[in-house]
């Protein structure tokens, strides 16, 4: 399937009748095949262990008497589901709606779950948020951990621009690490910045890292390993995956997560969350560049 669409188009008729169809979906698969992992090798069923958090801050519909309502949202995508949806797709369908009356916040509730669904082919949860609500789970949140964006400020080293990610990149903090016992390392970097695949603009984000291992966290190395990330080409979902695998294969954890959130493009951002077990899903939340 053409990861395409709507998305690489120069110019763009906005619909402003509701247009389910408008939609597009693109294949995990064509990501995770990348990725390099076969699938019968241990590790590869864990990067769909997790979720992709969506959030809307351009919703808008209009009530029976025909008076515009606003919202923001939050789609839940599981990492399960056989598609992502093209984010151009997105706000042209959500600005399909824009002039189309609804009954209730729950029938539009209802309505955007199951045409997401349908789309994704899994089942989306939607949250839709009043403005008004200050107790809103869309509040700013702080990522948990070390920041390690200054990790490589004592040193000399010439930091290269590499066209892919570098796995190799990825070191131990000494030379003989036990395997014996497990250690928790918590961190996050600001500087995760990758490109579309379709339309190469840059998409900046935010990832967060915890993990159990015997290896210890060598911080300038993986400060290093997350900047070869800069002119890499590749959906939101697709980068924490790239991520997850290669600290999974490197660390032998025995507990991982590893998210991002990703700055908004057209009104809505992209966190994406991957873990070793369900348990450690965190909350989704969002930073205060978002």
């Amino acid at each position: 399937m053409s990861i395409h669409g709507i998305l690489g188009e120069q110019t763009t008729d906005y619909p402003t009748k509701y247009s389910p169809e408008t939609l597009y979906p693109i294949d995990r698969s064509m990501g995770r095949e990348a990725i390099g992992w076969q699938f019968d090798k241990p590790g590869i069923a864990k990067l769909s262990i997790g979720m992709d958090w969506w959030h809307a801050f351009e919703v808008s519909w209009l009530n029976t008497q025909g008076i515009s309502q606003v919202a923001m949202a939050r789609f839940s995508i599981p990492a399960t589901s056989l598609f992502i949806v093209e984010s151009k797709s997105l706000k042209l369908y959500l600005n399909s709606i824009n002039f189309t009356e609804f009954a209730s916040w729950d029938e539009v509730k209802t309505m955007l779950s199951k045409d997401l669904s349908n789309c994704v082919q899994g089942e989306v949860k939607v949250e839709l948020f009043d403005l008004n609500n200050r107790d809103s789970e869309l509040l700013i949140t702080q990522p948990k951990g070390l920041c390690i964006d200054d990790a490589l400020a004592d040193s000399h080293e010439k930091i290269a621009l590499t066209s892919h990610p570098d796995a190799s990149l990825l070191k131990a903090k000494t030379q003989q690490s036990s395997r014996d016992s497990s250690q928790r390392f918590s961190f996050y970097s600001n500087l995760l910045r990758s490109s579309c695949p379709v339309t190469n603009q840059p998409d900046w984000g935010t990832l967060a890292v915890e993990v159990s291992s015997a290896i210890e966290v060598d911080d300038a190395s993986m400060l290093r390993y997350i900047l070869s990330f800069r002119q890499h080409n590749g959906f939101h979902e697709q980068c924490v995956e790239q991520i997850f695998a290669d600290l999974s294969e490197f660390y032998q954890p025995t507990k991982l997560m590893v998210r991002a959130w990703y700055t908004r493009r057209g009104g809505i951002d992209i966190n994406p969350c991957r873990v070793s077990d369900i348990s450690l899903l965190p909350k989704p939340s969002r930073l205060i560049r978002q």
